[in-house]
């Protein structure tokens, strides 16, 4: 078989020695293309255009020239360019080309003039005349480091990462008691100042046995406490505990934490929240159907949730809320099948269990006789709307003391020296 470059060779040799393809007789081109057709196995149309257009004369003249010979064309703008380009545009907010242009051309003479731009008169010559093609094609690079800089921000601690282990869904011991997720719910409503309270929400995998706690911040010793407090109201005793990759959970202090109470930690990959799937639907259910999407950050509140949590919506989910377990998953050619066993709630698979002590189980069905679904219930929309109660008085509270601050201050004082009203 013959390679692109002795092709075009032939068919230059070939074309050449006819005398001219495009001056020939119709009976001497067609007998130049027979011969080249059968002798490389080409189509003879693609033959046809490609004497037309007189692309093997230009490859071979390609293939002619030496390497490293090609003139490479001079840029305009250096990297002392983009070094003040990358200046200015962080300075304006990182906008993009097509905006950053016209701000170039008018913004800096007057940054050099205040003294916040010190470059030469050329320089400035270049950035004013800069396109927004080549703003952007400049700034590429920069562009890029700062979305992984910004991407891998989170990892405070590089090597607790490492210490800490990796387990996606299908890894994590769904058989014994004592396999948790842990997770963080922020209620925080549509601003992310801090303070505001977090309720960190916990199930076992093998019975879907749940608790929540809530703490003011996201410190690591309050989560801390919060723990302790979560296991101790657990039937069975933890054997391990799986987090995501946030800081309030991947820190030196829970890694002691879990050290210290013979815990093995693991963590979900990061960005893949199906690693943490059982948690995350708890968060759904049992956190935000109940106590919804409004800014909790008072003590009182933090009370009202609390108690909600331990005198109610646990007894409740725990003792009357079946779940269903997954049991197997198949695909069968383009379908994925699963089987689900039968509906039972945590207090009963706890009982089933044979890993669970007898005395947590007695203790257990004693409690279960002294429950009355119906007034649980009632105590929980009680306290819901003793939170929302709270929550109204807060919320009236800061509307109070902004009118007054307003009416404290006269008008004038707002008001620009030009148009100050007479006193």
């Amino acid at each position: 078989m013959m390679d692109m470059k002795s092709r075009n060779q032939y068919l230059f040799t070939l074309i050449s020695k006819k005398g001219g393809y495009h001056l020939a007789l119709r009976k001497q081109k067609t007998k130049i293309l027979d011969e080249f057709c059968k002798t490389t196995g080409q189509n003879r149309k693609y033959v046809i255009r490609k004497i037309r257009k007189g692309s093997y004369v230009h490859s071979l003249r390609r293939e002619s020239k030496e390497p490293g010979k090609r003139r490479v064309r001079k840029s305009t703008y250096d990297k002392e360019v983009i070094f003040f380009l990358i200046k200015l545009w962080e300075l304006f907010d990182r906008p993009c080309g097509q905006r950053l242009a016209p701000l170039l051309k008018t913004e800096v003479d007057r940054l050099r003039r205040f003294g916040e731009l010190h470059c030469s008169l050329s320089m400035a010559t270049k950035l004013k005349t800069i396109s927004p093609s080549e703003i952007d094609r400049s700034l590429n690079s920069h562009k890029e480091k700062e979305r992984l800089k910004q991407k891998y921000y989170h990892k405070l601690y590089p090597l607790l990462y490492q210490k800490i282990p990796v387990k996606i869904a299908g890894e994590q011991d769904r058989a014994i008691p004592g396999s948790v997720q842990v997770d963080l719910v922020e209620h925080c409503g549509v601003s992310a100042a801090e303070p505001f309270i977090h309720t960190i929400s916990s199930t076992d995998l093998a019975t879907g046995w749940w608790e929540g706690e809530a703490i003011l911040r996201r410190g690591m010793k309050a989560t801390s406490l919060a723990l302790d407090l979560l296991r101790s109201r657990y039937p069975f005793s933890w054997q391990a505990f799986h987090v995501d990759n946030d800081s309030v959970f991947i820190n030196w202090i829970l890694y002691g934490y879990a050290k210290s109470h013979d815990l093995f930690l693991s963590r979900s990959r990061p960005y893949k929240k199906n690693d943490n799937y059982l948690i995350e639907q708890k968060n759904w259910t049992h956190v935000r159907k109940i106590v919804g999407y409004r800014r909790y950050e008072t003590r009182r509140e933090q009370e009202i949730i609390n108690d909600l949590y331990r005198n109610g919506l646990r007894l409740f989910k725990n003792f009357f809320q079946p779940v269903i377990m997954l049991v197997e998953k198949e695909r069968c050619g383009g379908k994925l099948r699963r089987k689900y066993d039968i509906p039972k709630t945590p207090y009963q698979r706890v009982l089933e269990s044979p890993k669970v002590r007898e005395e947590s189980k007695n203790a257990l069905r004693r409690l279960y006789e002294s429950l009355n679904p119906a007034e649980l219930k009632r105590a929980i929309e009680a306290k819901l709307d003793l939170l929302y109660q709270a929550h109204k008085m807060k919320s009236l509270k800061v509307e109070e003391e902004k009118n007054f601050h307003s009416l404290r201050l006269p008008f004038y004082v707002t008001q620009p020296d030009s148009v100050r009203l007479p006193s």
